[in-house]
């Protein structure tokens, strides 16, 4: 075959000629995209861990020389790479002639006329541009489209007093969410089995499109946290993210520009064509943060309990009253999960409170230090708290081979010249299914229900009614009371007292922080032998709450409520009810039935060790199967009309359990 065969550079027309370069050119654009672009970013993540990694290691330590050859040659190529790159960069200017740069850029939700849009916003040195990624064919490159620019210049942050004025953002419904991570958690399970199987590529690409679909709609309706920003001609926009600390990283962001001499200006049509067109090239945040997205050897995230300990803080520059509140990612985005008490007048708090953290395929730690305020005015009128100011805020990597040892792991997180230490140690899932019977039988943890109940001659444990008349008593309006951990120190501190029936409980109690009293209310629970809810229904309520037929379900559910043992069953419905009282005041302490659901349900029911190990194969495993199914089944309990002990035992008629 001769070389014109072989490579038609001269075919019989010039369109044809056209149409050959242009697909080569496609075909050289994916390469470029999967052969460079791809491990480039894998390169720019391993050396942002190698900094941190040589930040925390000692001068002296064996590996300090090895970290920094690996950092140097990672930083040179990444150096060399960049040289080729500036100049595209510096191919948008500023209108005052100088070199506009990318600063920040990330997906978020904007609301806009009544509905969560997800977009892509870029922060330039000069100007917020909010964009749309635009759909296109196979092959074709991809484009964004620019849904609205502010100069720098002209973007202001809102007044409390604009607050107050502008509309309230409405929460999606809790149930709706726990259902897509439901579908999300199935779908994920059985793309494993499919793997396993050796199934065809086409049906697990199927599987993985219904689930990106489930998490893109997760992701979209999750976060409750207003952002607002207004342009000086009166023009308003309004993000929602998910944690404090997004809003805190882009208002820091932009606000440091703003102290630069920076000039309103409008862009030309073919300007606007140009900073749009760059940002693909530009951009460092490459994908949707959902787990469709991530490559197959990524880190699943851990699935368990972090034990975390805030010890103390140093470098502030002023006495104030503070604390600090600790976040986990989950599902891709971040939720608030315990909180310090405020260590008052102070520039060197010291906590040492520990805390026990669920985690659900988290892979980063998040901790604020903020300011307490105790100026009524100050109210955030979208959730009616009082706004408190933060300090300091600081991010680590959960990583598995660091964490996921027997032993607490110290470190120190810099955040703005402050300085908090703190330790940390994992329990996996699986670990912490071991239930310990107490060897003390006078006590009450670890000592099953009905010894207890017998012992006190009580329907309902001590422990538990002291603990439930507490919090409706003081805690009932507190902002996520059972969500938020309590103290460890504080809750081992009522254990040993509920213990030992020390006559100064209800002085303690009266004492005792909130979260702590919710805390050992939790404990009491866990630490059961067997769950409330016992191992041997186990698995007849896992097939009951799967039942689609609701008058086959009723009867189920209510049957299997019959066939608890009495202790159990006037202890579970006393509980249920109190849960329905705080849920009642969801508008005020945010926990919906939903969020009690997700709370509780892991703790009154859980698979036996026996049945965890015969039916489950990892951690992501055990949440997938059995915890989602856990919460929708104290649900449904929640959800359903008053149910009286009286009348379900009055009721003898039999409802077969198999299902």
């Amino acid at each position: 075959m001769g070389a014109r065969e072989r490579w038609p550079l001269a075919p019989a027309t010039g369109t044809e000629a056209a149409m050959e370069i242009l697909l080569i050119i496609r075909f050289c654009c994916n390469c470029t995209y999967a052969l460079l672009y791809k491990p480039i970013d894998r390169v720019t993540r391993s050396t942002l861990v190698l900094h941190d990694l040589l930040k925390h290691t000692p001068v002296d330590h064996p590996d300090y020389p090895l970290l920094q050859d690996a950092l140097r040659i990672s930083q040179n190529f990444l150096s060399s790479i960049n040289e080729d790159i500036d100049p595209r960069r510096t191919a948008v200017t500023t209108p005052k002639g100088e070199t506009r740069q990318l600063v920040k850029d990330g997906f978020l939700v904007e609301v806009s006329e009544g509905s969560r849009k997800l977009r892509h916003v870029f922060l330039f040195t000069d100007v917020l541009l909010c964009a749309k990624l635009k759909k296109t064919s196979v092959g074709k490159h991809q484009q964004y489209d620019c849904k609205w620019y502010i100069p720098l210049a002209d973007l202001v942050f809102p007044s409390p007093e604009e607050s107050e004025a502008s509309p309230h953002v409405h929460p999606f419904p809790d149930h709706e969410l726990e259902d897509m991570k439901m579908k999300i958690s199935a779908l994920k399970s059985e793309i494993q089995k499919e793997k396993a199987n050796k199934a065809q590529s086409r049906a697990i690409e199927r599987l993985k499109k219904k689930m990106f679909e489930n998490e893109f709609l997760l992701l979209l309706n999750s976060p409750t946290i207003p952002f607002r920003i207004h342009n000086r001609n009166g023009k308003s926009y309004l993000f929602l993210l998910s944690s404090d600390y997004e809003r805190s990283e882009w208002r820091e962001a932009i606000q440091k520009l703003q102290k630069k001499d920076l000039q309103a200006f409008v862009l030309s049509s073919v300007e606007l064509q140009v900073l749009t067109g760059s940002c693909f090239k530009l951009r460092t945040v490459h994908n949707i943060p959902v787990t469709s997205n991530k490559d197959d050897d990524e880190s699943p995230g851990l699935y368990g309990f972090l034990h975390v300990i805030v010890h103390s803080a140093k470098g502030f520059k002023q006495s104030a009253n503070l604390y600090c509140t600790l976040e986990v990612d989950s599902f891709g985005y971040f939720v608030s999960k315990a909180k310090t008490r405020v260590f008052r007048d102070t520039t060197e708090p010291k906590w040492d409170e520990e805390f026990e953290i669920e985690l659900e395929g988290s892979q980063s730690l998040r901790i604020l230090c903020y300011e307490k305020c105790y100026d009524k005015t100050k109210v955030n009128k979208d959730n009616n708290e009082i706004v408190d100011k933060i300090m300091g805020k600081g991010q680590i990597q959960l990583d598995p081979q660091t964490v996921e040892t027997k032993n607490w792991h110290t470190d120190v997180i810099e955040m703005n010249g402050i300085k908090v230490e703190f330790s940390m140690k994992f329990t996996s899932r699986d670990m912490s299914l071991k239930r310990t019977p107490s060897k003390k039988q006078t006590g009450v943890f670890g000592v099953k229900i009905s010894v207890v109940t017998k012992r006190e001659r009580s329907k309902v444990p001590y422990i538990v009614r002291q603990c439930v008349e507490e919090v409706e008593k003081r805690g009932i309006e507190e902002v996520g009371i059972y969500r938020i951990s309590g103290v460890a120190t504080d809750i081992q501190a009522l254990k040993a007292v509920f213990d030992a029936n020390n006559k100064d409980i209800l002085l303690m109690l009266s004492d005792m922080d909130i979260n702590a009293i919710a805390g050992t209310l939790k404990l009491y629970f866990r630490e059961l032998p067997e769950p409330l809810l016992t191992d041997r229904l186990y698995p007849a309520f896992m097939e009951g709450i799967a039942l689609s037929d609701p008058a086959a379900k009723e009867n189920c559910m209510m049957h299997l409520l019959r066939s608890l043992p009495d202790p159990n069953l006037i202890t579970f419905l006393f509980l249920l009810e109190h849960l329905k009282r705080v849920a009642e005041k969801e508008p005020v302490n945010k926990m919906s039935l939903h969020n009690l659901a997700t709370v509780f349900g892991p703790t009154l029911l859980r698979p036996s060790e026996v049945e965890s190990k015969a039916h489950l194969t990892s951690a992501a495993d055990i949440w997938s199967h059995d915890v989602m199914a856990q919460v929708q089944v104290l649900l449904y309990y929640l959800q359903h009309p008053p149910i009286s002990f009286a009348e379900l035992k009055r009721n003898t008629l039999y409802f077969s359990t198999d299902v």
